[in-house]
């Protein structure tokens, strides 16, 4: 009975350091209380980075030992989280949990989701320091930045040409494999990009979404636009080296040529 009354030895462990203390079973949960509130934190030794839990700690030293100990059963590929490996696993199995509650649209990351909610919002919280332009995703400015650095990070290792995006590069690698993707389902022609096959498409639709402001003319192509304004700017592009006539489209130009 006395025991119950007399002061009692606790050992407390907090992160690396552990101290003892005695208290009566009166105040035991008080201490407890401000124990958990400055208990010390698990530190990353490498980086300095502080956890609350030594799980998560234990999970972040795989950033530095490069320890992936989860690994995807179909393609072989590993991760460091099982989360990660989960995420993944939707490649595979297609599925696809997070809705756009607007357009009905699905995607198999969060993050895919909430970066597309801002094509409906017009959110471009990602800006430009250089021009001031906005885009919804850090991935968009990168590929726009392009355009002031000049830079073309993807090669074509057949002709070295280079180019900004690796879409672009891909589109380029069938004028080397002559691969024509995009059928039209009308007359069976075949065309390397997609907007080749819409341009086609109005042949069939007669669709002429591009319309001359001065005149009321309408074209399939903009390029088509582009050249009738020149009927009513006067605008002559092309020049002879040789006499110095002037003309507007280039197959009046390459007739002339042929004189010579």
């Amino acid at each position: 009975m006395q025991d119950r009354d007399q002061y009692k030895k606790h050992d407390f462990i907090t992160g690396q350091k552990s101290f003892s203390c005695s208290q009566t079973a009166k105040n035991f949960s008080q201490n407890i209380a401000q124990t958990t509130e400055t208990r010390s934190h698990f530190t990353c030794q490498p980086c300095g980075k502080s956890f609350s839990k030594q799980g998560n700690l234990r999970v972040h030293m795989r950033i530095h030992t490069e320890e992936k100990p989860y690994t995807c059963q179909p393609c072989g590929k590993s991760f460091n989280k099982q989360g990660n490996l989960k995420v993944h696993m939707r490649i595979h199995t297609g599925e696809k949990p997070y809705t756009c509650q607007q357009c009905g649209k699905s995607f198999s990351k969060q993050g895919k989701l909430k970066v597309h909610v801002r094509i409906h919002t017009g959110e471009k919280p990602c800006t430009c320091q250089q021009c001031g332009k906005g885009f919804p995703d850090k991935a968009n400015l990168k590929k726009h930045m392009r355009v002031h650095t000049g830079e073309k990070p993807f090669t074509c290792k057949l002709c070295g040409n280079t180019f900004t995006e690796k879409g672009n590069l891909k589109q380029h690698m069938r004028v080397h494999t002559g691969e024509k993707p995009y059928t039209c389902t009308l007359c069976g022609n075949s065309f390397p990009q997609k907007g080749n096959l819409k341009k086609h498409m109005r042949l069939h639709t007669g669709e002429k979404p591009y319309t001359c402001k001065l005149c009321g003319n309408s074209f399939t192509e903009n390029v088509t636009l582009k050249r009738h304004m020149r009927i009513h700017t006067g605008e002559k592009p092309y020049t002879c080296p040789q006499c110095g006539n002037r003309f507007t489209q280039q197959s009046n130009f390459n007739r002339h040529m042929r004189i010579h």
